[in-house]
């Protein structure tokens, strides 16, 4: 007897995974706020030098504050002052002249800068002067971010398939409460990257282990309704980061906030049960028994578990449970698992490298970023009910190939619109996003259903962990516009692209149910866990 058939008989979707998803909400509305906090916790507001070391008497300090700026800073081609820049002593002659020269000599700010306030009154740029040269220190802090995601995937993958899902999502809310609290009162920058890095790490088992712990209590018929409804949770989260930070624009306060709802998440955490999988799959059949028994009670079951034996549990183990173990390693022992693995990495490396590189990139489309970071949010909602449809009726391969080659066209489209035209960059970028999103969406499902469950979280960690190598790389990337202005654009393009061929070579798990062992993924293939009968 296998597990689905058992699910399927107390309801794969009832008020038990009802109640489980809205547990899970708490937390993982945390995700997205963390995620893309740089563009509010990190954004750069317009800047010049302070000009103070040109002197506080005499002519100078009798002008208006644009007099000064006149005088003593100078202008780019496109006719903007200069950010980094200020002429090594007052230019007066700009002040009767309309034709202003610019042959003056200029020197790097001396003591430091001045900036708008207007849109945020502290970020990371603000309270640490990373501008101009120290630019790339303010992008780091995100790499720094991504980087502990990394290096936390395949750690919480690891130990949530040793010790189970629900004592490693305690773990992961404790820590990420306490990180985050830290990053928010640093003192000093370094100190303020080595908490983002950890509060990363943390917030990885919240990520990869809530999404696996919600399909493995859903049938085989729900699943993709499962992924779904679990992905709107960052839809929701992100349009929530926008509500806090338009009301919260100082970083530190920000950061508290935004980790706010982790507090909830730990009042709620006695009501989350363990995966049943999961306890199957590693000989606890008592455990999983009492679990199915709550499952049955809520969804108004209970009597088809009465005829459920002890026998038929230990029939759900097939073959490779019990004591053994299982690491990151025995992703790569065979050869059906090894191609998954392969592929699947390549995958999720393109997908996230091409989203942060959009999402993290929001003041680039001539908007408001709030209003920006408000339509990305708003159009992912209606995306995913088409989705749904779209999944449910072709599948997860042809959807992740499509939604990866859409996102490269939209982006390559870009490339050749002049940035006057913000509106219509705005709205290529909005469907480039939404494509990007759905990939997203696609893979985080795709990829419960492609690893067996003695090493679904594993799989999940590894996967994530090549993921965020990706992103720690996407922020840096926009670094390259020095160099050629359309660099970092094709980049995004021609890996999105990539990835989206590469999606092609994995195997179709529509209406499949989930394996349990690695001898289920190197079956033949009429002998596999694709069985369509079960739909």
């Amino acid at each position: 007897m296998k597990f689905d058939s058992i699910l399927s008989e107390i309801d794969g979707f009832g008020k038990f995974q009802i109640r489980l998803v809205l547990v899970q909400i708490l937390s993982r509305v945390s995700l997205p706020c963390h995620f893309l906090l740089n563009n509010f916790m990190a954004a750069v507001p317009s800047h010049h030098c302070n000009l103070t070391a040109l002197g506080d008497g005499g002519i100078f300090g009798n002008l208006t504050q644009e007099q000064k700026l006149s005088v003593g800073v100078p202008a780019e081609q496109d006719g903007t002052l200069s950010s980094c820049q200020m002429f090594s002593n007052p230019q007066y002659q700009h002040l009767s002249s309309l034709n202003r020269s610019e042959d003056a000599a200029t020197i790097q700010c001396r003591n430091g800068w001045v900036f708008d306030n207007s849109t945020y009154k502290s970020t990371l740029a603000t309270e640490w002067d990373l501008v101009c040269n120290r630019k790339w220190m303010n992008k780091a802090t995100a790499t720094a971010f991504f980087i502990g995601v990394m290096c936390g995937a395949p750690l919480f993958g690891y130990f949530s398939d040793r010790f189970g899902r629900r004592p490693l999502l305690l773990i992961s809310y404790l820590l990420t409460l306490g990180f985050a609290v830290l990053s928010a009162f640093s003192p000093l920058y370094v100190i303020f990257v080595i908490m983002r890095f950890f509060t990363g790490m943390s917030l990885a088992g919240i990520s990869i282990i809530s999404i696996t712990l919600n399909v493995e209590w859903f049938g085989v018929e729900d699943r993709t309704f499962s992924g779904i409804i679990t992905s709107l949770d960052w839809s929701l989260g992100s349009l929530l980061l926008v509500g806090i930070a338009y009301n919260v624009n100082h970083w530190r306060m920000l950061i508290v906030a935004v980790t706010s709802p982790v507090i909830l998440s730990l009042l709620a955490w006695r009501w989350l049960p363990e995966s049943a999988r999961w306890l199957l799959a590693n000989g606890k059949e008592d455990a999983a028994h009492h679990y199915l028994m709550q499952c049955a009670k809520m969804n108004n079951r209970t009597k088809y578990m009465t005829t459920i034996t002890q026998q038929d549990l230990l029939g759900c183990a097939q073959g490779e449970t019990g004591d053994k173990k299982y690491t990151i390693v025995a992703l790569f022992k065979t050869p059906k698992l090894r191609n998954i693995s392969i592929c699947i990495g390549i995958v999720w490396s393109g997908v996230a490298f091409t989203y942060y590189g959009i999402s993290l990139n929001i003041t680039g489309f001539g908007l408001n970023p709030y209003l920006t970071q408000t339509i990305f949010a708003s159009m992912e909602i209606p995306m995913k009910i088409i989705l749904y449809f779209f999944l449910h009726k072709f599948g997860r391969r042809p959807a992740e190939v499509a939604s990866l080659l859409l996102t490269g066209i939209f982006l390559f489209i870009n490339i050749f619109v002049a940035k006057d035209k913000w509106a219509f960059r705005t709205v290529v970028a909005v469907l480039g996003k939404t494509m990007s999103e759905a990939s997203f969406t696609i893979i985080f499902l795709y990829t419960t259903e492609l690893f067996p469950t003695v090493v679904r979280q594993n799989g999940l960690g590894y996967t994530s962990f090549l993921a965020r190598l990706a992103v720690s790389i996407s922020p840096l990337i926009t670094l390259l516009e020095d160099t050629w202005h359309l660099l970092p654009q094709v980049i995004y393009c021609t890996v999105a692209v990539v990835a989206g061929l590469v999606a092609w070579h994995l195997p179709e798990t529509l209406n499949a149910q989930l394996p349990e062992s690695i001898e289920d993924i190197e079956k033949p293939r009429g002998q596999s866990m694709r069985n369509k009968e079960v739909e």
